[in-house]
């Protein structure tokens, strides 16, 4: 069993930033991988950032340029970096794992955050 838990989400001005934290647990957390997806008013749930092996980084386009994922194995804490925010980018950020690969795709989730709420006007 994986256990997430999704800090750093607050309100901000639009071209501000915020820095969302993952902090991963659970016997079997090395076997997975971490990523961040979000869920917009009136949208369904789609994925932001993530990182596979060798550093592999994939964003969606909404977002490129702007928000930079990164992780500390260390700490088992995964982070998101999100510059220059726009409105359109409020909504409830939550990270999740799948094992061993992060595929984008919310049907293969095995393992969800609570969501930290990130509000930009």
């Amino acid at each position: 069993h994986v256990q997430l838990v999704e800090s750093g989400g607050g309100s901000v001005q639009a071209g501000g930033s915020l820095r969302l934290s993952c902090s991963g647990s659970g016997h079997s957390y090395s076997s997975y991988c971490v990523s961040w997806f979000r869920q917009v008013p009136g949208k369904e749930r789609e994925a932001v950032a993530r990182i596979n092996k060798g550093n592999v980084t994939s964003y969606a386009d909404s977002v490129k340029g702007r928000f930079t994922i990164s992780e500390d194995h260390a700490e088992n804490t995964l982070y998101l970096q999100m510059n220059s925010l726009k409105p359109e980018d409020t909504g409830v950020y939550y990270c999740a794992a799948e094992r061993f690969y992060c595929s984008g795709y919310t049907t293969r989730v095995d393992y969800w955050g609570q969501g930290t709420q990130v509000t930009v006007s």
